[in-house]
């Protein structure tokens, strides 16, 4: 999911906005590897093709710091390194629990990046920005430190995402598109709910420290993965699908409801697991699922009715 998936449609997402043949061949080499692992044909040759997609998408940021270099450009090109080295490590044989920090950081920095980047129309204040670059620090630090110590790593790393969280808080656009209509209302909700999820998430990393496995590491782990990074999707979707597919999307109300859904059975599967209770992480974790799976058809929908208007 994050190699396959998110990598392919972030480097995807690049590739179309900068619009060079080249760098096509990341999310490529990323999707490819993905089938080939979810499909069981070979992992060794999928986990190759993922390291050489994320390889790319250093290569791609890299071209993009060349020409242009900010605080947000920076951010998002540690995300992309972080993800080659995660992908690596985790060939070279590091356990999941220890690669996936590197992974997360790879989201973390995408996304922090991008809502920076946005910040430029509210005029971010200097000291806003530094806290940024401050909360980014510790971030890198956290990931290094577990690298030798994933205890002490694990609590920094922890620390930096509820720091970027109340960064992200206080700071985001979501704050004032919330007050609009339609799709801009609708990404903010989805985005600062993930905020929050992503506070969460630090919280429990810093209350319980490094998990290898279990219900400690299930909370952990989704806290980030699904309520903060499924929540940008989500909210991002309506925007950047259609420029990457050339389709748009036809708003609709019924967005709510995938939102809603994997939202509270996220609260459903975390609850489950700091209570030690199997039934309502499981249930949680099935409805997690097809609030995904909700989603991806209401999207479909919502570009076959705006394919129908066009025509």
């Amino acid at each position: 999911m994050v190699a396959g998936f998110l990598g392919s449609l972030i480097a995807l997402e690049r590739a179309v906005a900068l619009n060079r043949k080249w760098m096509y061949l990341s999310p490529l080499f990323s999707g490819i590897g993905g089938l080939v692992i979810a499909i069981g044909i070979n992992g060794a040759i999928g986990s190759y093709l993922l390291t050489l997609g994320s390889l790319l998408l250093v290569a791609i940021f890299y071209s993009i710091l060349r020409e242009h270099t900010t605080s947000y450009t920076v951010a998002m090109a540690l995300g992309a390194l972080a993800f080659s080295i995660g992908s690596v490590l985790w060939l070279l044989g590091w356990s999941i629990p220890r690669v996936v920090l590197w992974w997360e950081t790879f989201l973390v920095l995408t996304i922090a990046g991008e809502r920076l980047e946005l910040g430029r129309l509210v005029r971010l204040s200097k000291q806003a920005i530094q806290a940024f670059s401050i909360a980014m620090f510790i971030l890198i630090l956290g990931i290094l430190v577990a690298a030798f110590s994933i205890r002490i790593g694990t609590r920094i790393f922890s620390l930096s995402l509820l720091a970027l969280s109340i960064w992200l808080l206080v700071n985001d656009i979501s704050w004032r598109t919330i007050r609009q209509h339609g799709v801009p209302r609708y990404a903010a909700i989805c985005l600062l709910s993930g905020f929050v999820w992503l506070a969460i998430g630090g919280l429990l990393g810093l209350i319980y420290g490094a998990q290898a496995a279990g219900p400690l590491y299930d909370a952990i782990l989704h806290t980030v993965f699904i309520g903060f990074v499924i929540s940008m999707i989500f909210g991002h979707a309506p925007i950047i699908f259609p420029s990457i597919l050339g389709l748009p999307i036809q708003y609709s109300p019924s967005f709510y409801t995938h939102l809603i859904l994997l939202h509270s059975s996220l609260i459903l599967r975390v609850v489950g697991d700091l209570l030690l209770n199997p039934m309502m992480r499981q249930w949680g974790g099935l409805l997690n699922g097809i609030a995904i799976l909700l989603f991806l058809a209401l999207t479909a929908l919502a570009m076959a009715r705006s394919s129908q208007v066009n025509i």
